[in-house]
């Protein structure tokens, strides 16, 4: 069992960067690998970033790459999804989510077995 809570979204200008922050509990949440996904209005949830449960591998959409950075703290039990140069197509709820197989890089959301509530993240123009 995992239960994940996120934090830091809000009301951010286009270009501005947004830290969001998810605090994973469970027995053995530091096993999992960890995911970030969102949700715009009207649109189905889609992938955004992923790591492993050591930390050392990541993947990323094209849509965030070379801007959204997703790090994990397994002391802290944290996972955490910096967002640079945002725009507003990057507006929408962002969900944290956790995968059980820990090795795994997975961008389907049927891969992961934990979810959080979400974090609105607003971005204007």
């Amino acid at each position: 069992q995992a239960q994940l809570v996120e934090s830091g979204g809000g009301l951010v200008q286009a270009g501005e960067s947004l830290r969001l922050s998810c605090a994973a509990s469970g027995r053995a949440v530091g096993t999992y690998a960890l995911g970030w996904f969102r949700q715009a209005p009207g649109k189905e949830r889609e992938f955004v970033a992923a790591v492993t449960w050591t930390g050392y591998s990541t993947v990323y959409a094209d849509s965030v790459k070379g801007r959204f950075t997703i790090s994990r703290d397994n002391a802290k039990n944290m996972v955490y999804l910096q967002m640079n140069s945002l725009k507003p197509e990057d507006t929408a709820v962002y969900y944290c989510a956790a995968d059980r197989r820990g090795s795994g890089l997975h961008r389907g959301e049927w891969e992961y077995e934990y979810w959080g509530q979400g974090t609105q993240v607003t971005v204007s123009s």
